[in-house]
């Protein structure tokens, strides 16, 4: 067997089994407000955009809008955001922050703290991967 095909000299897999622990890492701390990790990582962003629209909001994800449609009705439906069509574009959908949306940050506040102790890696550690993790995306989206 090449090595280029063993599983240990994959880069890939080390960052897929990293990414699907710490969100079950996540989980038990969602789940108690009724929050999936990716309707997490939507209300991160409209905590601090407080308004956007489903382009907008994909291009950052990186998410299309067939998985972000049922994700923002879900969260609409438990008064997070407001989806409202826009009478000047109907294909376009304004996305906006609810006042309980916005209540519901206090209650996650202490989340990232609390995944990152898991981690057990020093702050210089925990930026390096950091920046490294967006070198590689942007390298990535610069190929597509």
């Amino acid at each position: 067997m090449e090595d280029s095909l063993k599983l240990e000299n994959q880069l890939c897999f080390p960052l897929y089994l990293c990414s699907k622990e710490i969100i079950r890492k996540y989980t038990p701390y969602l789940s108690k407000i009724d929050l999936t990790y990716t309707q997490y990582i939507v209300m991160l962003y409209f905590w601090e955009k407080k308004e956007s629209n489903v382009k907008a909001l994909g291009k950052t994800l990186l998410l299309d809008s067939s998985t972000l449609t049922p994700l923002l009705k879900k969260l609409e439906s438990k008064g997070y955001i407001v989806r409202q069509r826009l009478s000047s574009d109907e294909r376009n959908l304004k996305l906006t922050l609810t006042e309980k949306g916005e209540k519901l940050k206090s209650k996650v506040v202490d989340i990232p703290s609390k995944v990152g102790k898991c981690l057990n890696v020093s702050k210089d550690e925990a930026e390096t991967l950091y920046k490294l993790c967006y070198k590689i995306l942007f390298n990535l989206e610069k190929e597509d």
